[in-house]
């Protein structure tokens, strides 16, 4: 069984894909396409100032191509995600995720600095583990 007070960091996805808070709507999307991601941590320099999703995308899909270039990171990010140090234990993180219904938390080391992301996939991936290796005998 997995310990109850496994860190967030074994399960954060570490050098996640960012973006730069300039990007536009579709450098976005391509982005997120070419690496299979629903969520990209914005950037500045190596400070997370926000947090794109496959959402924000979706809600302005609808503009016109010369209205689409206009719009940047900066302008659909969420501008204070949800972050947690990488030793919060998992289970605070997935309760946090399932209260403020948010997809992704922001992971920063002991110092502050940015480590990865920590997404609902990630999340079920560690429930996933947790219930094979409860049924599983021997492991």
């Amino acid at each position: 069984m997995l310990p109850t007070r496994v860190p967030v960091e074994e399960y954060t996805t570490p050098d996640a894909v960012t973006a730069d808070e300039r990007m536009t709507v579709d450098e976005l999307r391509r982005l997120m396409d070419r690496h299979g991601v629903r969520h990209l941590p914005v950037l500045r320099g190596e400070t997370v100032v926000g947090l794109v999703s496959d959402r924000d995308l979706r809600l302005v899909s609808g503009l016109s191509a010369a209205e689409k270039l206009q719009v940047q990171a900066a302008d659909i990010m969420a501008s204070d995600p949800l972050s947690v140090r990488a030793s919060t234990p998992l289970d605070e993180v997935a309760l946090a995720m399932s209260e403020k219904k948010v997809g992704s938390v922001i992971v920063n080391d002991d110092e502050g600095r940015f480590y990865g992301i920590f997404t609902a996939t990630d999340a079920l991936n560690a429930l996933i583990e947790t219930v094979r290796r409860s049924t599983t005998p021997g492991l």
